[in-house]
């Protein structure tokens, strides 16, 4: 079997993550779609970062939403990489995205882009929060979505189908052939984060899993002739 390749904020583990020169060689290495983040800044520009605060992945501190995009600029984002908004990634690949947002207002902000350049085909969004799974749906018809866990309980496919999400994205360290067997029963898709060993990629194959989130792209090219 094969498996949909998604890298994670780029290619994080050899790369800084969530700028372009990171999503850049995730489109070299050939990964299938490339995930990234997004928060909201002060004055309202869709920001390529994972975290609430700007303190672990540039030279600065404090949190994005009391921070400008000019400011934001500022920030070496690691190897003098700055700070990207949404719109500089879709110009920088061509490769498919799954756009992870924060809340209600970044969902928003997200439909607008998504309307104005015609990217419901091209970028799936995902969530942790069920709220803004659902107001991405209402906003933009036809949009894929995700609904993303670390921890969940026995109802986790039902949320996902009740906020229209059609794929669940599952902590592969806790991920049990129950869920994903109850999962594709229902008609969703089933994505593994994040997967960067040879354990973890076995167990993508053992439970045949829909795709798989890595930071490495080796994971990509062993994941196709391993298993």
């Amino acid at each position: 079997m094969t498996f949909f390749t998604i890298g994670h904020r780029g290619v994080m583990g050899v790369e800084p993550e969530n700028t372009l020169r990171s999503f850049v060689r995730a489109e070299q290495c050939g990964m299938d779609a490339i995930e990234l983040d997004l928060h909201l800044s002060k004055d309202g520009a869709l920001a390529v970062m994972h975290d609430a605060d700007v303190d672990r992945t540039t030279d600065g501190k404090g949190p994005i939403a009391e921070k400008t995009l000019a400011e934001l600029r500022e920030l070496d984002a690691g190897k003098g990489e700055r700070v990207p908004v949404f719109e500089e990634v879709l110009d920088a690949v061509r490769s498919p995205l799954q756009a992870e947002i924060k809340d209600v207002a970044a969902a928003r902000a997200l439909a607008d882009v998504m309307h104005r350049r015609d990217l419901v085909h091209r970028v799936e969004v995902s969530s942790f929060h069920d709220e803004a799974v659902a107001e991405i749906v209402s906003l933009v018809p036809g949009v894929r979505t995700v609904l993303i866990a670390s921890r969940w309980g026995s109802d986790i496919v039902d949320r996902a189908k009740a906020v229209g999400a059609l794929s669940v994205a599952l902590n592969i360290r806790r991920l049990t052939l129950e869920t994903v067997e109850h999962a594709h029963a229902e008609g969703l898709k089933v994505i593994g984060w994040v997967v960067n060993t040879q354990e973890h990629l076995r167990l993508v194959r053992a439970f045949e899993l829909d795709g798989a989130t890595t930071d490495f792209p080796e994971i990509r090219r062993t994941g196709r002739f391993t298993a």
